[in-house]
């Protein structure tokens, strides 16, 4: 990807240096976030071209990609995610007003979430470009797992239920695949969006240190009002925002890390909890949330 000539929100052309941030997974260098001068809206400038970014996600730490359960750290993802699983499927059902239906999960990775959703009666399609997250996904719980290639092959209008949790900042071109989610999303259907919240009080708290600018695989940086104008310029409405309360105590921990804290762990967790107070008065703000979209064709 080359930088953008304008920006994907707004449309301007001007923008001006916000952070500038390490890559502290893969410790490959610093990379830079800019802000329309415009809308506001942050993406990572000159990030590695798309057939070069494989090698960026190539950490056993990834844990999206990885599975890992070793440390403090990813045992509580873990334990989170597992929580979290049941929420999910809770909240589709009551957004579509389905209890089984047809779910494409973009970005799926090792596939628990896609899993959960079969096991719970949904005829589920999940997408992954990491070759080894989609092989898991495949052969730990016998998914059926496309790529990208055989997006244009997927019938039209045929999902009661789109998924992208912390995808859409990843795509190379979330424009296209705005377009694709139009296409296959069925009348009345819902598309979901989770990704980090870039006004969140931790963001704000942390500033180049925090855990979710996850350059260069985070492209772009999304806030209540840029995501919220970017899914209406594609022909969709946000008819719902929800908080993911727990995604703040992972972020806080490995921005504490990040930081070079004594005891990124406990001090991640105390301020997580500090954080996830604040947000209940104004959830917009809060670490990690979750866009429901609706299409207007």
């Amino acid at each position: 990807m080359t930088p953008p000539d304008k920006c994907i929100v707004c449309g301007s052309i001007d923008s001006s240096l916000k952070f500038i941030c390490r890559d502290n997974l893969t410790g490959s260098g610093s990379f830079d976030i800019h802000a329309c001068t415009n809308c506001g809206f942050t993406f990572t400038m000159n990030p590695p071209p798309e057939q070069e970014i494989e090698k960026y996600y190539d950490a056993g730490e990834y844990i999206s990609h990885s599975d890992t359960k070793k440390g403090l750290t990813n045992a509580l993802y873990h334990l989170t995610r597992s929580l979290m699983l049941r929420r999910k499927r809770n909240m589709i059902r009551k957004l579509t007003g389905l209890k089984r239906g047809t779910l494409l999960d973009l970005g799926c990775g090792t596939g628990y979430f896609a899993a959960f959703m079969k096991e719970s009666g949904w005829k589920v399609t999940g997408l992954e470009v990491n070759e080894q997250a989609a092989n898991h996904a495949r052969e730990s719980f016998n998914l059926e797992v496309i790529d990208v290639s055989q997006l244009p092959g997927l019938r039209e209008r045929s999902f009661d239920c789109i998924t992208l949790w912390h995808v859409l900042e990843h795509f190379h071109d979330p424009l296209s695949y705005m377009t694709v989610i139009n296409r296959l999303l069925s009348p009345g259907g819902k598309c979901i969006i989770a990704m980090p919240n870039s006004s969140s009080f931790d963001a704000r708290h942390y500033g180049s240190h925090w855990a979710a600018w996850d350059v260069p695989r985070h492209l772009w940086h999304f806030n209540p009002v840029t995501l919220r104008r970017f899914a209406e310029n594609h022909g969709f409405t946000v008819t719902h925002v929800k908080s993911l309360s727990f995604d703040v105590f992972y972020i806080s921990i490995l921005s504490e890390r990040y930081r070079g804290a004594n005891l990124p762990f406990i001090t991640g967790m105390a301020k997580g909890l500090w954080f996830a107070i604040l947000s209940l008065f104004c959830r917009q703000r809060s670490s990690s949330l979750a866009f429901v979209l609706s299409s207007r064709t």
